[in-house]
């Protein structure tokens, strides 16, 4: 999708639509999009021990049937924006759902193990797409004066989905006794954990008949009429309409399409501001943060603690990822992205050493020795509070301000693949390490994150209080 160069004349800025609340439901439906990204991503975490035990299958193959889904979120990513400018964005939203639709069901009713894949991969392309058009409509209708607040909801949305797909999760394994497997409504537990994820992917196929399309596709594909409607209902009917649909035509037709060509260059492949880029995604990724919402409950089992318990911890992490979410959100603007990250930096290192220390203890009768235990589950919730109050929310905020206008959209198309690969290196080896060791698979993310403090401090920018424009 391409971006809009030019800035907003003034009355735009501080246009007010007369109906907030409307343009907060849009933005709000847009997001439904965000709660299945992360609902979709971290459910799997309710089926990893059945999986292994259904299909009777090792660490490694294991870790390629959980990863698997990556490699759609790259396809789905990578499309998505292309698909979007050509039927629009919200058919591209009613795709996502009825491809979330068909994963959740698929996943659910599984006849052999390569086709619980393919389930995995149609997923995994509808959480791709989902994570392009959704930041990319809401910044679309947002009214400027209110597209801050109202893009954050993609975010919210996300962490959220996180949250209550842990939530169900621990429900229906608390329905069972805490048998992965036990029978719920005729299926495996883990198979309804999977299938109840048709309940908001047809509420968002349903939300996405309920909201306007975005008016910048409108004005490109000739339908003005339509753009100054939708302009008047979510940025109010004071605005110079014509005035306004003259200033987003101008921008499309003046904005520079940017290519992977003009990436090149600076001596090594890639300009340096794009290896930061990539340096920044590589880094949010190999602190490990994925294995807390893909493994953690075959983690806490793997050291003694109850199927259950090990289910009510991963659903408390989810709220903790949620109130550093919120933390980030109210600190990003005030004291900057570069000491929310270094700070972040700093704790994380500290919880992951500190799992480190818990994990490298010898189990007795299958447990962790009794401080090491409570140390393991304090240290992972601190790791996660200051992921999500600094990396999680500030390399996404960083990496759509960073670059050139010339280069943005290309350039965070390569950063956003980074990180999809370099999550899928974490999701995909962390099984096989952690049967391995897992205090020294601790010590490895831990080292990650100390090295992200030089990193940050040598060649990242602040770009707080900036414009776009100065980039460069």
């Amino acid at each position: 999708m391409t971006s809009t160069a030019q800035a907003p004349q003034p009355g735009a800025r501080t246009a007010h639509p007369e109906h907030l609340g409307h343009v907060i439901f849009i933005a709000a439906a847009a997001a439904m999009g965000g709660f299945l990204f992360g609902y979709d991503s971290s459910v799997i975490n309710g089926a990893v021990e059945a999986i292994r035990d259904r299909y009777d299958i090792g660490s490694a193959a294991l870790a390629q049937v959980i990863a698997i889904a990556l490699i759609g979120c790259a396809i789905g990513a990578a499309s998505a924006g292309r698909m979007a400018d050509r039927i629009g964005r919200i058919r591209v939203m009613q795709i996502a759902a009825v491809l979330f639709t068909v994963s959740a069901v698929g996943s659910a009713l599984p006849f052999a193990l390569w086709d619980f894949a393919l389930w995995r991969v149609v997923g995994g392309f509808a959480i791709g797409m989902a994570s392009v058009i959704g930041p990319a409509y809401i910044a679309e209708v947002a009214p400027p004066a209110y597209r801050g607040r109202l893009g954050s909801f993609q975010q919210a949305a996300i962490v959220i989905g996180i949250a209550i797909s842990q939530l169900v999760n621990w429900g229906l394994l608390n329905a069972v006794g805490g048998d992965q497997r036990g029978k719920l409504m005729g299926l495996e537990a883990w198979q309804v954990m999977l299938g109840v994820m048709v309940v908001p992917a047809v509420l968002y196929g349903l939300l996405s008949f309920a909201i306007p399309e975005s008016p910048r596709f409108l004005i490109s594909v000739g339908k003005r009429d339509r753009a100054r409607e939708i302009l008047a209902e979510v940025e109010g009917q004071g605005l110079d309409l014509d005035a306004r649909v003259a200033e987003i035509e101008h921008a499309m037709n003046s904005e520079h399409k940017s290519t992977f060509k003009d990436l090149l260059g600076g001596g090594f492949f890639f300009k340096p501001i794009v290896w930061i880029g990539i340096g920044l995604s590589v880094f949010q990724q190999f602190v490990g943060i994925n294995v807390a919402f893909y493994y953690s409950s075959t983690l806490w089992q793997s050291v003694g603690v109850d199927p259950t318990d090990s289910f009510f911890y991963s659903f408390t992490t989810s709220i903790i990822n949620i109130v550093g979410t919120v933390i980030a959100v109210i600190f990003v603007d005030r004291i900057g992205r570069k000491p929310l990250a270094l700070i972040g930096s700093i704790g994380m290192a500290v919880g992951l050493a500190l799992e480190a220390w818990a994990f490298s203890y010898h189990l007795v009768d299958g447990k962790l020795p009794a401080t090491q235990g409570w140390m393991a589950l304090i240290a992972a919730h601190v790791f996660v509070l200051f992921f999500a109050l600094s990396w999680g929310v500030v390399v996404w905020v960083m990496l759509g301000e960073m670059f050139p206008n010339k280069i943005r959209a290309a350039a965070l198309g390569v950063a956003a693949a980074a990180q999809w690969i370099a999550n899928w290196a974490i999701t995909a080896s962390f099984p096989s390490l952690a049967d391995w060791n897992l205090s020294v698979t601790y010590v490895i993310y831990a080292v990650f994150a100390a090295l992200s403090i030089p990193f940050v401090l040598k060649f990242v920018k602040e770009t707080k209080g900036k414009a776009l424009e100065e980039m460069g």
